[in-house]
């Protein structure tokens, strides 16, 4: 008889994570960012940024430059307008995902859609598997399926069942669960998963998080999230 495996998971709590006040933008970085260095934090895999922001009404990032990053943003609450140099312009609202391949070059700037409430949101960054791709940009909206589903995919590598593509060997789910609820995980021999709780509070396995923390393990076996209640969380299976 075979004894599954289980992966014990370390965990980064909310408060042990980088913290930026630069009033118009509040941010938490899981990973070194900016001003923020810690020689033990500086990623996961070929996940390289999450940054919970919080933006101020009417404000927002300037035009900038990214190059050879894989950059999604997960919006919270509110709106982020989005425009870059290959012509695109959106809003993306909570449930919607922007997913861009920088590649060779890009530009673009982001801002908070309304000048009445603050717009929350993570954003994430992850290495792509070589260098020089051409840019390109993906917004993405669930179907009902997927909105209703406690686990669904958001971003492959392929784009099975209806997800976002991304030039990395990562694929990224979106956990959502009432109390009580449970889903579960097989993670292969060879990758890593990192559950980042937007909301919530959930037992993983041996570790027990709440809203901002996240646990991790690089060991393959059966991952089980129960949710202790109305939770919400990104699952991220990482070669």
């Amino acid at each position: 008889m075979t004894t599954q495996a289980i992966p014990t998971l370390q965990v980064l709590r909310s408060e042990d994570r980088g913290h930026a006040d630069h009033g118009w933008l509040n941010a938490r970085h899981s990973f070194s960012f900016a001003s923020y260095y810690n020689p033990e934090q500086m990623g996961f895999r070929s996940l390289r940024v999450i940054n919970q922001d919080v933006i101020a009404a009417g404000r927002g990032f300037q035009t900038h430059p990214h190059r050879d990053m894989e950059i999604f943003t997960y919006v919270l609450s509110g709106a982020l307008n989005h425009k870059d140099s290959m012509g695109n312009e959106e809003s993306i609202r909570p449930g919607q995902i922007q997913l861009m391949s920088a590649g060779s070059g890009i530009t673009h700037s982001e801002y908070n859609g309304s000048n009445e409430e603050q717009a929350s949101l993570l954003q994430i960054w992850l290495t792509p598997e070589r260098q020089g791709l051409t840019p390109s940009y993906t917004d993405w909206s669930p179907t009902k399926q997927q909105r209703d589903a406690k686990m669904a995919l958001l971003i492959s590598p392929d784009g099975r069942d209806q997800s976002a593509t991304i030039h990395q060997d990562a694929s990224i789910y979106r956990i959502k669960l009432e109390a009580g609820d449970t889903v579960s995980h097989e993670l292969a021999m060879g990758r890593g998963a990192w559950i980042q709780l937007i909301k919530g509070k959930l037992q993983v396995n041996n570790a027990e998080i709440s809203a901002g923390d996240a646990a991790f393990t690089e060991e393959n076996g059966s991952i089980s999230l129960i949710a202790l209640e109305d939770s919400e969380a990104l699952f991220f299976d990482l070669k």
